[in-house]
Protein backbone atom coordinates (compact mmCIF):
# COMPACT_ATOMS: atom_id res chain seq x y z
CA UNK A 1 0.00 0.00 0.00
CA UNK A 2 1.31 3.46 -0.75
CA UNK A 3 1.75 6.53 0.70
CA UNK A 4 -1.62 8.00 -0.51
CA UNK A 5 -3.59 4.87 -0.25
CA UNK A 6 -2.21 4.72 3.85
CA UNK A 7 -3.30 8.68 4.64
CA UNK A 8 -6.93 7.58 2.98
CA UNK A 9 -7.01 4.74 5.25
CA UNK A 10 -6.04 6.43 8.36
CA UNK A 11 -8.38 8.12 10.61
CA UNK A 12 -8.87 11.54 10.67
CA UNK A 13 -8.05 12.98 14.00
CA UNK A 14 -11.23 14.53 14.80
CA UNK A 15 -13.40 11.18 13.21
CA UNK A 16 -17.02 11.38 14.38
CA UNK A 17 -18.03 8.88 16.47
CA UNK A 18 -21.05 6.98 15.87
CA UNK A 19 -23.19 5.02 18.56
CA UNK A 20 -21.64 1.49 16.90
CA UNK A 21 -18.96 2.25 18.86
CA UNK A 22 -19.41 0.12 21.41
CA UNK A 23 -15.98 1.05 23.69
CA UNK A 24 -16.04 -1.72 26.04
CA UNK A 25 -16.63 -4.47 23.66
CA UNK A 26 -13.51 -3.04 21.05
CA UNK A 27 -11.13 -3.03 24.29
CA UNK A 28 -11.76 -6.13 25.48
CA UNK A 29 -11.97 -7.89 22.30
CA UNK A 30 -15.20 -8.75 21.48
CA UNK A 31 -17.15 -9.23 18.14
CA UNK A 32 -20.01 -7.40 18.31
CA UNK A 33 -23.29 -6.32 16.02
CA UNK A 34 -25.29 -2.69 16.03
CA UNK A 35 -28.26 -2.21 14.69
CA UNK A 36 -29.53 1.58 13.84
CA UNK A 37 -33.49 2.23 14.76
CA UNK A 38 -35.54 1.73 11.73
CA UNK A 39 -36.93 5.12 10.48
CA UNK A 40 -40.50 4.80 10.83
CA UNK A 41 -41.45 5.04 7.15
CA UNK A 42 -39.79 2.17 6.04
CA UNK A 43 -42.18 -0.34 8.53
CA UNK A 44 -44.91 -1.96 7.80
CA UNK A 45 -48.20 0.56 8.15
CA UNK A 46 -50.23 -1.15 11.21
CA UNK A 47 -54.06 -2.14 11.08
CA UNK A 48 -56.79 -3.55 12.94
CA UNK A 49 -56.89 -6.39 10.54
CA UNK A 50 -54.94 -9.77 10.56
CA UNK A 51 -51.29 -9.29 10.71
CA UNK A 52 -51.56 -11.61 7.48
CA UNK A 53 -53.09 -9.14 5.18
CA UNK A 54 -51.43 -6.32 6.71
CA UNK A 55 -49.52 -4.80 3.66
CA UNK A 56 -45.91 -4.75 3.67
CA UNK A 57 -43.74 -2.03 4.26
CA UNK A 58 -41.93 0.23 1.50
CA UNK A 59 -39.60 -1.85 -1.07
CA UNK A 60 -35.90 -1.30 0.00
CA UNK A 61 -32.50 -2.29 -1.38
CA UNK A 62 -29.50 -2.73 0.61
CA UNK A 63 -26.02 -2.63 0.05
CA UNK A 64 -23.08 -5.01 1.83
CA UNK A 65 -19.91 -4.28 2.02
CA UNK A 66 -16.98 -4.51 5.12
CA UNK A 67 -14.02 -2.14 5.73
CA UNK A 68 -10.29 -3.81 7.43
CA UNK A 69 -9.71 -7.09 5.53
CA UNK A 70 -6.08 -6.96 5.46
CA UNK A 71 -4.77 -5.09 8.58
CA UNK A 72 -2.66 -6.35 11.45
CA UNK A 73 -4.36 -4.23 14.00
CA UNK A 74 -7.97 -3.58 14.74
CA UNK A 75 -11.37 -5.77 13.63
CA UNK A 76 -12.67 -6.26 10.00
CA UNK A 77 -16.48 -4.77 10.17
CA UNK A 78 -19.11 -5.55 7.93
CA UNK A 79 -21.60 -2.85 7.09
CA UNK A 80 -25.38 -3.01 5.49
CA UNK A 81 -27.17 0.24 3.91
CA UNK A 82 -30.69 -0.08 3.59
CA UNK A 83 -33.19 2.66 2.20
CA UNK A 84 -36.45 3.00 -0.46
CA UNK A 85 -35.74 1.90 -4.09
CA UNK A 86 -36.95 5.26 -5.38
CA UNK A 87 -34.32 6.69 -3.32
CA UNK A 88 -31.23 4.78 -3.83
CA UNK A 89 -29.79 7.10 -6.73
CA UNK A 90 -30.98 10.55 -5.90
CA UNK A 91 -30.55 10.58 -2.42
CA UNK A 92 -27.02 8.83 -2.15
CA UNK A 93 -25.89 9.48 -5.49
CA UNK A 94 -27.04 13.06 -6.44
CA UNK A 95 -27.66 15.13 -3.28
CA UNK A 96 -24.85 13.76 -0.84
CA UNK A 97 -22.13 11.71 -3.52
CA UNK A 98 -21.90 8.70 -1.45
CA UNK A 99 -19.09 6.48 -3.41
CA UNK A 100 -16.31 3.86 -1.89
CA UNK A 101 -14.79 4.39 0.95
CA UNK A 102 -11.34 3.94 0.13
CA UNK A 103 -11.92 6.98 -2.85
CA UNK A 104 -13.53 9.34 -0.09
CA UNK A 105 -11.63 11.42 2.39
CA UNK A 106 -11.67 10.64 5.81
CA UNK A 107 -12.89 13.88 6.52
CA UNK A 108 -15.28 13.66 4.11
CA UNK A 109 -16.94 10.21 5.26
CA UNK A 110 -16.78 11.31 8.63
CA UNK A 111 -19.18 14.01 7.76
CA UNK A 112 -21.28 11.53 6.29
CA UNK A 113 -22.13 9.40 8.55
CA UNK A 114 -22.51 12.40 10.92
CA UNK A 115 -25.40 13.46 9.03
CA UNK A 116 -27.05 9.91 8.62
CA UNK A 117 -26.94 9.41 12.75
CA UNK A 118 -28.20 13.40 12.62
CA UNK A 119 -32.37 13.80 13.41
CA UNK A 120 -34.75 15.35 11.40
CA UNK A 121 -31.38 15.12 8.18
CA UNK A 122 -32.98 13.37 5.01
CA UNK A 123 -30.13 10.34 5.13
CA UNK A 124 -31.48 9.99 9.12
CA UNK A 125 -35.57 9.64 8.72
CA UNK A 126 -34.81 7.73 5.02
CA UNK A 127 -32.37 5.28 5.63
CA UNK A 128 -30.85 2.43 8.37
CA UNK A 129 -27.62 0.86 8.62
CA UNK A 130 -26.08 -1.73 10.69
CA UNK A 131 -22.60 -3.02 11.20
CA UNK A 132 -21.05 -6.13 12.39
CA UNK A 133 -17.32 -5.54 14.55
CA UNK A 134 -15.38 -9.36 14.00
CA UNK A 135 -12.71 -8.36 16.55
CA UNK A 136 -9.00 -9.02 15.61
CA UNK A 137 -8.98 -12.06 18.42
CA UNK A 138 -11.58 -13.33 17.45
CA UNK A 139 -10.48 -13.49 13.66
CA UNK A 140 -7.09 -14.90 13.92
CA UNK A 141 -8.37 -17.53 16.64
CA UNK A 142 -11.22 -19.10 14.08
CA UNK A 143 -8.39 -19.60 11.74
CA UNK A 144 -5.96 -20.70 14.11
CA UNK A 145 -8.31 -23.60 15.37
CA UNK A 146 -6.87 -27.00 15.93
CA UNK A 147 -5.84 -29.02 12.92
CA UNK A 148 -9.03 -31.63 14.20
CA UNK A 149 -11.68 -28.89 13.61
CA UNK A 150 -13.19 -27.43 10.78
CA UNK A 151 -11.20 -24.92 9.02
CA UNK A 152 -12.94 -21.36 9.49
CA UNK A 153 -11.25 -18.90 7.58
CA UNK A 154 -11.74 -15.06 6.91
CA UNK A 155 -14.02 -15.76 3.59
CA UNK A 156 -16.54 -18.17 5.57
CA UNK A 157 -16.24 -15.60 8.77
CA UNK A 158 -17.71 -12.53 6.14
CA UNK A 159 -20.17 -14.41 4.71
CA UNK A 160 -21.72 -15.32 8.02
CA UNK A 161 -21.74 -11.72 9.42
CA UNK A 162 -23.19 -10.79 5.90
CA UNK A 163 -26.16 -13.30 6.55
CA UNK A 164 -26.40 -12.35 9.85
CA UNK A 165 -26.64 -8.68 8.85
CA UNK A 166 -29.40 -9.41 6.67
CA UNK A 167 -31.70 -11.15 8.23
CA UNK A 168 -31.40 -8.75 11.47
CA UNK A 169 -32.98 -6.16 8.88
CA UNK A 170 -35.45 -8.74 7.41
CA UNK A 171 -36.25 -9.42 11.51
CA UNK A 172 -36.98 -6.11 11.83
CA UNK A 173 -39.92 -5.89 9.42
CA UNK A 174 -38.01 -4.77 6.60
CA UNK A 175 -39.18 -5.33 3.24
CA UNK A 176 -35.80 -5.68 1.26
CA UNK A 177 -36.59 -6.77 -2.10
CA UNK A 178 -33.06 -6.04 -3.58
CA UNK A 179 -29.37 -6.78 -2.10
CA UNK A 180 -26.43 -5.69 -3.74
CA UNK A 181 -23.27 -7.01 -2.31
CA UNK A 182 -19.49 -6.19 -2.38
CA UNK A 183 -17.82 -9.52 -3.52
CA UNK A 184 -15.67 -11.99 -1.09
CA UNK A 185 -14.18 -14.34 -4.10
CA UNK A 186 -15.71 -15.31 -7.51
CA UNK A 187 -18.88 -13.27 -7.42
CA UNK A 188 -21.09 -16.02 -9.30
CA UNK A 189 -19.86 -18.69 -6.32
CA UNK A 190 -21.02 -16.03 -3.47
CA UNK A 191 -24.32 -15.01 -5.18
CA UNK A 192 -25.31 -18.44 -4.93
CA UNK A 193 -24.30 -18.95 -1.38
CA UNK A 194 -26.41 -15.89 -0.33
CA UNK A 195 -29.30 -16.98 -3.00
CA UNK A 196 -29.62 -20.48 -1.17
CA UNK A 197 -30.14 -18.50 2.20
CA UNK A 198 -32.43 -15.45 0.63
CA UNK A 199 -34.61 -17.31 -2.16
CA UNK A 200 -37.25 -14.63 -2.48
CA UNK A 201 -34.73 -11.77 -2.63
CA UNK A 202 -32.93 -10.30 -6.02
CA UNK A 203 -29.41 -10.86 -5.07
CA UNK A 204 -26.66 -9.30 -7.20
CA UNK A 205 -22.89 -9.71 -6.31
CA UNK A 206 -20.29 -7.90 -8.15
CA UNK A 207 -16.37 -6.42 -8.17
CA UNK A 208 -16.53 -2.93 -7.33
CA UNK A 209 -20.15 -3.07 -6.26
CA UNK A 210 -19.02 -0.07 -3.65
CA UNK A 211 -18.39 2.16 -6.86
CA UNK A 212 -21.60 1.08 -8.96
CA UNK A 213 -24.26 0.87 -6.37
CA UNK A 214 -24.88 3.51 -3.85
CA UNK A 215 -26.28 1.80 -1.25
CA UNK A 216 -23.15 -0.53 -1.28
CA UNK A 217 -21.17 2.44 -1.45
CA UNK A 218 -23.26 4.00 2.07
CA UNK A 219 -22.81 0.34 3.67
CA UNK A 220 -18.81 0.98 2.55
CA UNK A 221 -18.93 4.61 4.30
CA UNK A 222 -20.58 2.79 7.89
CA UNK A 223 -18.41 -0.15 8.14
CA UNK A 224 -15.24 2.28 7.14
CA UNK A 225 -16.06 4.78 9.90
CA UNK A 226 -17.15 2.70 12.79
CA UNK A 227 -13.71 1.20 11.68
CA UNK A 228 -11.75 4.78 11.86
CA UNK A 229 -13.48 5.55 15.23
CA UNK A 230 -12.27 2.39 16.96
CA UNK A 231 -8.98 3.00 15.65
CA UNK A 232 -8.58 6.37 17.08
CA UNK A 233 -9.80 5.61 20.66
CA UNK A 234 -7.17 7.45 23.11
CA UNK A 235 -5.69 3.93 23.74
CA UNK A 236 -5.75 2.39 20.26
CA UNK A 237 -3.65 5.18 18.27
CA UNK A 238 -1.81 2.91 15.91
CA UNK A 239 -2.64 4.70 12.37
CA UNK A 240 -4.58 2.54 9.80
CA UNK A 241 -3.45 -0.99 10.92
CA UNK A 242 -1.99 -2.13 7.72
CA UNK A 243 1.51 -3.11 8.07
CA UNK A 244 2.32 -0.95 5.30
CA UNK A 245 1.98 1.71 7.35
CA UNK A 246 5.15 2.84 9.88
CA UNK A 247 2.62 4.19 12.33
CA UNK A 248 1.16 0.65 12.58
CA UNK A 249 4.78 -1.01 12.80
CA UNK A 250 6.31 1.21 15.34
CA UNK A 251 3.00 0.41 17.27
CA UNK A 252 3.82 -3.59 16.76
CA UNK A 253 7.14 -2.93 18.07
CA UNK A 254 6.79 -0.68 21.08
CA UNK A 255 3.99 -2.77 22.72
CA UNK A 256 4.95 -6.08 21.73
CA UNK A 257 5.32 -8.77 24.55
CA UNK A 258 8.67 -11.26 24.15
CA UNK A 259 6.46 -14.15 24.95
CA UNK A 260 2.32 -13.51 24.79
CA UNK A 261 2.66 -10.67 21.62
CA UNK A 262 0.06 -8.63 22.04
CA UNK A 263 -3.09 -8.25 23.35
CA UNK A 264 -7.01 -8.69 21.48
CA UNK A 265 -6.44 -5.93 19.05
CA UNK A 266 -4.04 -8.17 17.08
CA UNK A 267 -4.49 -10.57 14.31
CA UNK A 268 -2.03 -13.58 15.54
CA UNK A 269 -3.26 -15.86 12.47
CA UNK A 270 -1.28 -12.79 10.48
CA UNK A 271 1.85 -13.17 8.63
CA UNK A 272 3.23 -9.81 9.92
CA UNK A 273 2.17 -10.67 13.63
CA UNK A 274 3.77 -13.82 13.67
CA UNK A 275 7.13 -12.92 11.85
CA UNK A 276 8.03 -10.15 14.16
CA UNK A 277 7.34 -12.92 17.16
CA UNK A 278 9.76 -14.90 15.34
CA UNK A 279 12.54 -12.25 14.40
CA UNK A 280 12.24 -9.07 15.87
CA UNK A 281 12.87 -10.00 20.30
CA UNK A 282 10.37 -12.61 20.85
CA UNK A 283 11.49 -15.66 23.20
CA UNK A 284 10.89 -19.02 21.51
CA UNK A 285 8.97 -21.15 23.07
CA UNK A 286 9.89 -24.92 22.53
CA UNK A 287 7.11 -27.77 23.69
CA UNK A 288 7.74 -30.98 24.85
CA UNK A 289 6.89 -33.63 22.12
CA UNK A 290 4.17 -35.64 23.93
CA UNK A 291 5.28 -39.54 24.54
CA UNK A 292 3.89 -41.91 22.45
CA UNK A 293 1.16 -43.91 25.41
CA UNK A 294 -1.77 -44.94 22.77
CA UNK A 295 -1.99 -47.78 25.12
CA UNK A 296 -3.08 -46.39 28.19
CA UNK A 297 -6.31 -46.86 29.47
CA UNK A 298 -8.24 -44.75 31.80
CA UNK A 299 -8.69 -47.99 34.32
CA UNK A 300 -4.60 -47.54 34.11
CA UNK A 301 -5.09 -44.74 37.12
CA UNK A 302 -7.53 -46.73 39.35
CA UNK A 303 -6.56 -49.85 41.76
CA UNK A 304 -6.49 -53.30 39.95
CA UNK A 305 -9.41 -55.13 40.46
CA UNK A 306 -7.96 -58.41 40.58
CA UNK A 307 -5.76 -57.61 43.29
CA UNK A 308 -6.09 -60.74 46.00
CA UNK A 309 -9.12 -60.68 48.62
CA UNK A 310 -7.02 -60.57 51.89
CA UNK A 311 -5.45 -57.37 50.14
CA UNK A 312 -5.17 -54.43 52.58
CA UNK A 313 -8.89 -52.96 51.84
CA UNK A 314 -7.94 -49.67 53.21
CA UNK A 315 -4.81 -49.22 51.03
CA UNK A 316 -6.30 -50.41 48.19
CA UNK A 317 -9.15 -48.15 47.94
CA UNK A 318 -7.24 -45.19 46.83
CA UNK A 319 -5.03 -47.14 44.58
CA UNK A 320 -2.00 -48.60 44.49
CA UNK A 321 1.41 -47.29 46.36
CA UNK A 322 3.67 -46.21 43.37
CA UNK A 323 7.01 -47.95 43.59
CA UNK A 324 10.49 -46.52 44.13
CA UNK A 325 10.95 -47.01 40.24
CA UNK A 326 8.62 -44.41 39.68
CA UNK A 327 10.65 -42.14 41.18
Amino acid sequence: MDEGNVALETPAPDVFVPPSIHRAETLAGETYTHFSPVPPSLLPQTTTSSPKSQPAGEPCVLGVDEAGRGPVLGPMVYGVFYLPLTLSDTLLKQTHHFDDSKVLTPGVRSSLMQTLCTPTTDLHTSCGWAVSCLSARDIGANMLRPSTSAPYNLNAQALDATISLIQGVLERGVNVREIYVDTVGPPATYQAKLARVFPTTKITVAKKADSLYPCVSAASVCAKVTRDAALEGEELSWGSGYPSDARCVAWLRRNMHPVFGWGPECRFSWGTAKDMLETKGGVKVEWPVDEDDENSRVTDYFADSNKEKDADELGTWFGTPASLEAF
